[in-house]
Order: C-alpha cells, then structure tokens, then sequence
C-alpha cells in the first residue's frame, strides 16, 4: 500500500493545512488574487478564499490530446489561447505541430468558449497585472496545469505569483520552482500515482457549484 494514501481527507481539510503553510497576514494584507486551474481547485480555493475574503478566478483550460491515443496529453491550452507543449511526447510520436496548434484552436472554440459563456457569463480572464497572484489546484500530476497558467498570467506582468498545492510529484515541483516566487505544499511525493490517490475523498464539482463560486466573486 502507498504510504501517502489517504493522506488528507477532503478538499476542505487540504485548504485548511494549505492555510498553516501559506503566510496568511501577507495573503490578506497584499489582498492576493487566488487563481484555480481546474475545478477541483476552484473548489479547494473557495474554503481560503471565504475565510480572508480574498479575490477568486478560475482560468479555464483544455488538454490537447495525441491523435491515435486518447489517454496522452501531449498539449495544453488555456482561454488566452497561450499553448503548452510537451516537446518530448510530440517528437516521440512525430505530431506536427499544425495538428496542435489546429486543435488548440478546436478546443478553445468548442470547449473553452462555453465554459467562459457558461460559467462566467461571457466575462473574459480578468486582469492580472499589478497583482499578487496564488495558483490553486488540489494536485498536480504532470504540472501541465500549472505550467499553462503561468505562461497565461506571466506575459500580464503580476507583481508576484505563488502556487499552492497539497500533493504534487517531487520533480513537478522542481520543475515549477524556477518560474514562481515561492510554492506552497504539504507533501512532495517521489513515486507520484494521482490525485485521487492521496484523499479519503474527491468529490466531482458539479456545475451548479462552479456557478456559484464564481458569482459570488
């Protein structure tokens, strides 16, 4: 049995043992911006972002997927329209770049488009410059997530940017520390499985939620 497994017990107790590593009196005094980088993050975001009543946005995304493998990541794109691309995977699979940059803008078009329609009413990515501003998820299996998240809020020019995570893979981790001021975890595991894995429970984010989180910001 992996010695990580169950480790926190839901999205809410991750955001309270997030709270005792993040300097709080600088997330309330700096009023930093928190950023969620998929629904699960959004979700997790919301318990800090209730208790110091700090700004709240979810930056929607999409994976782009090899042709022939459905399973396979191999890009990834965020409502900007900013793509990451795991050079190593395309080249493995000799993808032309013509079919990710066509498939970024497929899926920015079909998928990307309605979330922002749906979930925030139309309203584009809001403004990032100036800002103090902490990336959010409630894991990190590759760091593709994070990684496209900040190429979307890095060229707006934020004062700062943070990420907090609960578990994420040790060498996602040092991937990621170059490009952040700092990152703020529980655990950074070596032989990373999934998310899933390291809580009792991860409940699917219905709909309805997102919406309201994201009204009520």
């Amino acid at each position: 049995m992996h010695k990580y497994k169950n480790i926190i017990a839901n999205r809410e107790d991750a955001a309270q043992k997030l709270m005792d590593v993040i300097p709080v009196h600088k997330l309330k005094d700096e009023e930093w911006t928190l950023v969620a980088t998929s629904k699960g993050g959004l979700s997790l975001a919301s318990y800090i972002s209730r208790k110091f009543k700090n700004p709240l946005a979810a930056l929607f995304m999409a994976p782009i997927m090899a042709p022939h493998n459905p399973e396979c990541e191999v890009a990834r794109v965020s409502e900007t329209e900013e793509i990451v691309i795991n050079e190593e995977l395309v080249a493995a699979f000799d993808i032309q770049y013509d079919y990710i940059y066509g498939e970024a803008h497929r899926k920015h078009e079909e998928d990307i488009l309605s979330y922002i329609y749906q979930y925030r009413k139309g309203e584009p990515f809001p403004s990032m410059h100036d800002k103090v501003v902490m990336l959010v998820d409630e894991g990190s299996e590759t760091g593709s997530r994070f990684i496209t998240a900040l190429k979307t809020i890095l060229v707006q020019k934020p004062k700062a940017i943070y990420i907090a995570v609960p578990v994420l893979p040790s060498d996602v981790l040092e991937q990621l520390e170059p490009f952040v001021d700092d990152i703020f975890f529980l655990y950074d595991i070596d032989d990373f499985v999934e998310t899933s894995l390291y809580y009792e429970s991860l409940e699917k984010v219905e709909d309805t939620e997102i919406e309201k989180l994201l009204e009520e910001n």
